[in-house]
Parts: structure tokens; C-alpha cells; sequence
């Protein structure tokens, strides 16, 4: 186990953590933003399977929000704006006249108080923040915990959790965008997904929630049996073309607590699984992801990552029957979503 910190010219902590294994993980206390995952692939050969830009401070922007803590609700809220208990609270617009990923001043955009841990098995980064009541439009004063472990199972293991004084909205993840390609050989279009879900939510124009789920059978939303990514990008079906051509929707999960994902890369033999007790996940193909950004191995392209995050609902603000982003002042928010790192 190994525990590496730098200092970045623009004073954040770069923090590197390395397993008895040699898998390691790279993070920033700025918006908890994980830069760098290296994994062996068949022939033992370690590489980068995340995209993360070539040089640090370029994270300060980050529109696309690499690696990066989203909160504190993730994903998009219709009008940047919700009631609860017949209270309408407005928040900052920053997508349009929606709120996305917790709007400008979110969790990817604070420097977060950072401490290290290590013992004989683990190593890890805890980050903590406070936000004040009305914090970009949001009610509570909100204590948030982010704890990322690197065991020697090759598993990072991403533990949220949060207390509010007031009824809150909130679900946290992170925006890691992977392929396993090793060093972004190649886009993720052939990466091999199957998840444990029968339905998703289906998006307007604006990829907001309409309200209604889709049953996925007979769609290319199926991944029960594992299909290629590419199956969404070549398709003509509404929902995949309203992503843009691929996806940018909200699966969810037929149970939680078990292995609701496996992702898998065939020319490098790499697998990830994914273990989650969120409810669903959004899975995004880079569909919005524009060329020229300077990333550490090449320049941005279309579907050069994936990401899950693992999250409830924002659609639940304002439709009945989906997994809710409530957080009331008696309760401890507790979540945990676990990445595991293999030789298919």
C-alpha cells in the first residue's frame, strides 16, 4: 500500500494511491475528481481506463465533468426547480432553464477537506465538506462525507454519505467517464455492458424525464443478456436517437446489493463490475463529449468514455413512482458503490 500527494501549481492536492497489486488511483481534493485508474490487462501490462486531461489545472472548467463528484443532486432537474412540503425552492439554472449535476457552484467545483487512511489490506482519500441552507437554491445545511478505498481485491470502493437539518434533495455519485481499453486505444462502442434492469426512463428533447417508464424488452435498452454499446449508437430507435445517438438515460436496477453490472473490453480482457445500493444508474456514451479537449493519452472524441452513475431518481421531484432524492433531517444518507477491477 502507498500513498503519494502532490501539489498542483494552482494549490489543490493531487493525491495517489497504490495497492499491493500496483492498481492505482488518482485523485484531486478539488471536486473529489478521480484523474487516473490504472489496471493491468491480460498480459499484465498496467493502463489509464478513465479519461482525465493531460494537464491539471484544465480540471477547473471541466464542463464535462471528468472524474468528478456531482451533487447535490445528480443529473438534471426539470426547470431548476422543486417542492417539498408545499415549499418551491429555485435553484441555479446551468443547462438551458434546467438545473444540472447540482448547478455552477456543485460538488465538482469545491475544494473539499481532505484526509488519507491506510491499514493492511486498504488505502483511501476521505473528503468532507459542509454546505450552508440555500446553497444553490438548496434547502438544508448539508454535512457530506466522500470516502474512496483501493482494496487489494482490485476494488474501489465509493462510500457517500450525508445528514441534512432541513427536507432535501439529494443523490450523489460520481462522473467517471471509463474505457477499458487501456490508454484510450479505442472508443468504447465495442465494450460489452450487462446490467440487472427491465425498465428505463424515458427522456424528452431536452433529456428531461417525461414520466414514463419503458419496458426494455425488444429495445436497445436490453442489457440483461450483454450487448455492445454500439448496438445504441447505430440505432434508430427514438430514445437512443434523442441521446444524440447512443445513451444518456436512467436504468433501474431489478434488486440492489448484488453485481448489477458487468462491463467488459475483449482486446484487453479487462472486466469491471459494478455493486451498488442505489437504485439505477445513468449510463452516458460521451454522446455530448466534443472534440479538442487535450486529454492525457489523446485529444477528445464521441464515445471515448462511459459513464455509470449510480444514483436515485431527480426525475421523482416531479413525477410519482420513481426511486426518490429525498433526504429528510431524521435520516443519514448512506450510500455505497463498489467498482471491481478483473481479467475477463
Amino acid at each position: 500500500m502507498k500513498i503519494e500527494i502532490e501539489k498542483t501549481k494552482n494549490g489543490w492536492q493531487h493525491y495517489k494511491i497504490t495497492n499491493d497489486n500496483g492498481m492505482r488511483v488518482s485523485l484531486l481534493n478539488f471536486g473529489g475528481i478521480i484523474t487516473e485508474i490504472l489496471v493491468p490487462n491480460r498480459s499484465g501490462v498496467f493502463e489509464n481506463v478513465v479519461l482525465g486531461y493531460k494537464n491539471l489545472p484544465d480540471y477547473e472548467q471541466n464542463p464535462n465533468y471528468f472524474g468528478a463528484i456531482t451533487g447535490r443532486v445528480a443529473g438534471r432537474i426539470q426547470d431548476a426547480s422543486f417542492t417539498i412540503n408545499d415549499e418551491t425552492y429555485s435553484l441555479e439554472s446551468n443547462e438551458g432553464r434546467h438545473h444540472l449535476h447540482g448547478g455552477p457552484g456543485g460538488f465538482n467545483q469545491i475544494i473539499w477537506e481532505a484526509a488519507t487512511f491506510q491499514t493492511a489490506h486498504t488505502v483511501g482519500v476521505k473528503l468532507t465538506h459542509s454546505s450552508e441552507d440555500g446553497d444553490g437554491g438548496y434547502p438544508g445545511n448539508l454535512n457530506t462525507t466522500v470516502i474512496y478505498t483501493l482494496t487489494n481485491h482490485n476494488e474501489l470502493i465509493i462510500d457517500y454519505s450525508a445528514t441534512t437539518d432541513k427536507t432535501t434533495a439529494l443523490t450523489i455519485t460520481n462522473h467517471s467517464y471509463f474505457n477499458l481499453s487501456g490508454n484510450l486505444a479505442d472508443t468504447v462502442q465495442n465494450h460489452i455492458v450487462t446490467m440487472n434492469s427491465d425498465e428505463f426512463v424515458e427522456l424528452d428533447m431536452e433529456l428531461i424525464p417525461t414520466g414514463k417508464k419503458i419496458d426494455v424488452t425488444d429495445t436497445p435498452f436490453d442489457f440483461r443478456q450483454g450487448r455492445k454499446i454500439a448496438d445504441g449508437i447505430e440505432s434508430t430507435y427514438e430514445q437512443n436517437l434523442v441521446a444524440k445517438n447512443g445513451y444518456d438515460h436512467y436504468f433501474i436496477f431489478n434488486q440492489t446489493n448484488d453485481e448489477q453490472m458487468i462491463v467488459r473490453e475483449k482486446t484487453s480482457g479487462r472486466m469491471m463490475t459494478i455493486k451498488t445500493n442505489q437504485p439505477g444508474v445513468v449510463m452516458y456514451t460521451s454522446t455530448n463529449l466534443e472534440e479538442g479537449f487535450e486529454l492525457a493519452e489523446r485529444n477528445s472524441e464521441k464515445y471515448l468514455g462511459v459513464c455509470f452513475e449510480t444514483q436515485a431518481a431527480p426525475a421523482s421531484l416531479h413525477h410519482e413512482g420513481f426511486p426518490t432524492v429525498i433526504l429528510k433531517a431524521d435520516e443519514t444518507y448512506e450510500k455505497q458503490t463498489v467498482f471491481t477491477f478483473k481479467i475477463d
